[in-house]
This record gives C-alpha cells, sequence and structure tokens, in this order.
C-alpha cells in the first residue's frame, strides 16, 4: 500500500455534529453529537502514520494515537479501544474534555499545512463505541499483596488506580461526595460530559478490582497518617483537586446573589438544582467574571437554567482567554455577551443586601506577565455600570485545604501540596497529583500525574516495571538475585501444569 501524504489524504478536517443553538440552550442534552462510522472512517484516513508520531508524546497519558487510528481504518473498533486503554482508562470521557488542540492535535504534522487530525474526535467515537457495546476488558492480575489507598476519584485518582490494580495491588478509593468522579461528576456540565458516560468508564475501573467508598471525607475520619501506620496502606495518592473558589476581595461579594461557579455547577450536577430541594435563585441577568472553561460552563448553565442576559467579563482579549475555542464558540452562538478588557472594581447592592449590578473599569493591555500574556491595565476614568441579579465567580481556585490542615504533609506557600519529579510528597510512602500539586488544570494532565505518581509508588514498593524501573540497577549484575534486582521487595511467580 502506497505511503500516504498530504496531497492523498482527505484535505478537511471532518465535521462534528452539533445541536442547534435555539435548541439546545433549552436542554442539557449533549451538545456535539458525536462522529457516526462514515464520519470516524474519514477522518481516520487523514492520520499519515508517521514512524515517530510527534502526537504520543504530546499526550500526558502516551496515548499510541497512531495504533488506534489504524484500528480504526481496519474498522477493529474494539482492538482500538484496547489499544487506547494501555494507557488510558476513559477514552470517552477524554474525547470529549481534554483540550487536544493544544497536546496531540496541536503536535499533529497534518496541522503544519491542512487542519489537524481530529485525535479527540475519534478518541471519543472509540469509547461511545465501547459503552454502546458494553465492552470489557478484565486481565488477569495475579494480587501482590500491597494495599492502596486512593484519596478522590478525579482524573488523578482514578489514572493512578488503574495502574496499581493492573500491578496486582490491593486498590481503595476515597471520594468525599456519594458519587465518583469528583471534577467529572460536579464540575463539567451533563451537556459536555453526560452522567451515563462517566458511570460507564468509572466501571471500567471497578472491573479491574479497584473498590470505590464514597461519602469518605479524609482527614475527618481519619487522616493520611493513619492511612499508612494504622489502616495498613503500603502507599497512598492523593488527588483531592483545588475546589476552594477564588474571589476578588471588591466591594459588594457578600452580597446575596454573588457565588462560584464551583458552587453553581456542583448544585446543578451533582444536587440536580434546580429540580429538587436546592433552588439556586439565579436571577434574569447573569454575569460571570473570567474567560476559562470554568466560566463557559457557568454561563451555559446559567442560560440552561432561565437567565434572559448572560454576560462574560474578562480583563484580557479573547486571544488570551484560557477557554477552548470550541467553548467560546458555542457560547456565542447560544447568546452570551462578552466584555473582554473589562475587570470589576465593585458589586452593587440593591438596599436589601442583593446584587443589583457591577460597577466595572475598561482594561489595556500591557507587558507580558508571568504568565507570558500582556498584563491588563486599567484605563483612567473608563469606569460603567451594568445590572445584574447574580455575580458568579470563575477566576480560578485554590487547594482544597483539609488534607493540609490534619496532616503533617508539606504545602507550598499557595497551600498545594509540594511533590518532587516522581510526585513523592515530604511523608514516606504519599504520593499526590493533579490539581492539588499544579492549581488547575486540565483532565489529561492530571491522569498523566497520576500515572507518574503509581510509577513511583511501584518502584517505591519495589513492584516490577520494566519500562520504568530499575535501569540503572539492571547493567550491575552484582544488584541482582536470581536476575531480579535486589531492591525488588518482591517474588516470581511461577504456574505449573
Amino acid at each position: 500500500m502506497a505511503r500516504k501524504t498530504i496531497r492523498t489524504i482527505p484535505q478537511e478536517r471532518t465535521p462534528i455534529p452539533t445541536q442547534e443553538p435555539d435548541v439546545r440552550v433549552q436542554n442539557f442534552e449533549e451538545v456535539a453529537i458525536g462522529y457516526g462510522l462514515e464520519h470516524a472512517l474519514i477522518e481516520s484516513e487523514r492520520c499519515l502514520m508517521c514512524p515517530a508520531p510527534a502526537c504520543v508524546p504530546a499526550c500526558p497519558v502516551n496515548i499510541d494515537i497512531p495504533g488506534f487510528i489504524q484500528k480504526v481504518i481496519d474498522k477493529d473498533f474494539r482492538g482500538a479501544w484496547e489499544v487506547i486503554g494501555d494507557t488510558n482508562l476513559m477514552p470517552a470521557v477524554c474525547g470529549r474534555v481534554c483540550p487536544q488542540e493544544d497536546q496531540c492535535e496541536g503536535a499533529c504534522v497534518v496541522g503544519e499545512s491542512l487542519a489537524p487530525v481530529a485525535i479527540g474526535r475519534l478518541e471519543r467515537y472509540v469509547g461511545d463505541q465501547a459503552i454502546k457495546e458494553g465492552w470489557t476488558n478484565k486481565p488477569w492480575i495475579e494480587p501482590i499483596g500491597f494495599k492502596i489507598g486512593i484519596v478522590g476519584s478525579g482524573p488523578a485518582g482514578i489514572a493512578c488506580a488503574a495502574d496499581m490494580a493492573k500491578a496486582g495491588c490491593d486498590v481503595t478509593i476515597f471520594e468525599a461526595f456519594h458519587k465518583p468522579g469528583g471534577v467529572l461528576r460536579y464540575g463539567i456540565p451533563e451537556f459536555r460530559l453526560p452522567e451515563p458516560v462517566i458511570d460507564a468508564e468509572i466501571n471500567n475501573l471497578v472491573n479491574l478490582g479497584v473498590k470505590i467508598e464514597c461519602s469518605t471525607l479524609v482527614g475527618r475520619l481519619f487522616t493520611i497518617e493513619q492511612m499508612i501506620e494504622e489502616l495498613g496502606f503500603h502507599a497512598v495518592f492523593i488527588g483531592t483537586g483545588a475546589g476552594t473558589p477564588r474571589f476578588m476581595d471588591i466591594p459588594g461579594e457578600y452580597l446575596n446573589g454573588v457565588l462560584s461557579a464551583n458552587e453553581l455547577l456542583t448544585r446543578c450536577n451533582l444536587m440536580q438544582a434546580p429540580h429538587h430541594d436546592t433552588p439556586l435563585g439565579l436571577g434574569k441577568r447573569v454575569a460571570v467574571i473570567g474567560s476559562g472553561n470554568t466560566a463557559m460552563d457557568a454561563m451555559r448553565v446559567s442560560l440552561r437554567l432561565g437567565a434572559e442576559k448572560v454576560y462574560c467579563i474578562y480583563r484580557r482579549t479573547i486571544e488570551e482567554s484560557p477557554a477552548r475555542n470550541e467553548e467560546i464558540e458555542h457560547a456565542e452562538e447560544e447568546g452570551v455577551e462578552f466584555h473582554w478588557l473589562s475587570t470589576p472594581v465593585e458589586i452593587l447592592d440593591d438596599g436589601e443586601g442583593n446584587v443589583r449590578g457591577m460597577r466595572c473599569i475598561r482594561m489595556e493591555l500591557g507587558e507580558p506577565d508571568s504568565s507570558g500574556r500582556r498584563r491588563p491595565v486599567p484605563v483612567e476614568g473608563s469606569d460603567f455600570e451594568f445590572e445584574a441579579d447574580t455575580i458568579v465567580y470563575a477566576i480560578g481556585t485554590s487547594a482544597n485545604p483539609i488534607i493540609g490542615q490534619t496532616s503533617k504533609i508539606k504545602l507550598n506557600k499557595w497551600g498545594f501540596i509540594e511533590t518532587d519529579e516522581k510526585m513523592a510528597t515530604s511523608l514516606a510512602g504519599v504520593y499526590a497529583g493533579g490539581d492539588i500539586v499544579t492549581g488547575g488544570a486540565t483532565v489529561i494532565l492530571a491522569m498523566g500525574a497520576g500515572r507518574t505518581a503509581a510509577r513511583s509508588m511501584k518502584e517505591f514498593l519495589g513492584i516490577r516495571d520494566n519500562s520504568v524501573v530499575y535501569e540503572n540497577q539492571r547493567d550491575n549484575l552484582d544488584s541482582t538475585l536470581f536476575g531480579i534486582p535486589k531492591t525488588e521487595r518482591n517474588f516470581v511467580r511461577l504456574r505449573t501444569g
């Protein structure tokens, strides 16, 4: 078969079907409907099957992207799912919410001349097929006697738990909420990530033998130290996320009608507001401060909950917005009104303790700051006011403080857990990763951190991991016993008969 070139592949990126804006804004059903078979087969042909693919190292969990796409071309969809599953247990989730344009697709060589291969959409298609067909892949796992505790069932915890379970460990996840999934479940609305998708892919974790204990708040029921010293865990991973909302400390933040995007999305997702006993009381005019993906989610949720006008207030321009382009486009299509180069200076009181509006000031961009983006500078005398009933803050999050308050684990000056490059904390046998270490980031970066921590935990416990552990020791025959590095506190399992 002739090798594909840029000239011989389909030139246009295959569009993904979506609900029409005037329809979808009235419901919580998924906006992007997803590829059908024909879409997937056409788009998969756009992959050049590079001999040294740049997309693989650009993926935080190192999915064999050409490998799974070749399986799609061959119509071996279960095979594609198994290729992805070697490194990622949640293709249907990651295919929906990961910023592929900044990672695998951003490194795609097709993107140098044409639109890059829609890797995320193909991954979602494969993941959706697995859910539809009910595929399971429960490998033979030989128990090795180590007991692992995972604090938090978000992306980092899930990834770490999966790798440790595959290594033969007895893994238990402790989740504070009454359902597992962490930020996947409470922080992303159903029109972007449906709950049945989360349930199906977490079930893959259960199939590996992982136990999930919900409604269990580590740091209150027991501490990290007690997990190691009293509860018998040989190693612990902390993936509690960064769920504490940030505010701006401006006048009026105490008023009724001021809330965080975390509260809005959690009430809507986990508590099913406003349909049950958790009323939100959103007004007709909602202003959301911030322009990341969480801000876009908050704005679009507000529209679906009945807001007549929704405003985005952001101190930089659209070019500096951290949200995915697709999310901004969807918000614009649905009627969100964007106020770029604006920042709040005061939330206005109606005289009865409620929000009546917000006073803002215009900004202009100056020199770049530490993030590399141009620093916004206030324009003197440019204050303006507009009416609003509800103000939603979506300007980032701080570390979940409970672990730091209840253990002797070392934190950095911002309150996040401090780790080394192997995700090891100051406590022996305790590792951490995801937003609780880095601050707010992406689902796939959190998963990458969870997998890095799992490799380090296996090294700490002396569990064989041929691809990453003991490279230097294998070269020294004196450090082995019967061909096994002496540092491995393990045994060889033989089957006879």
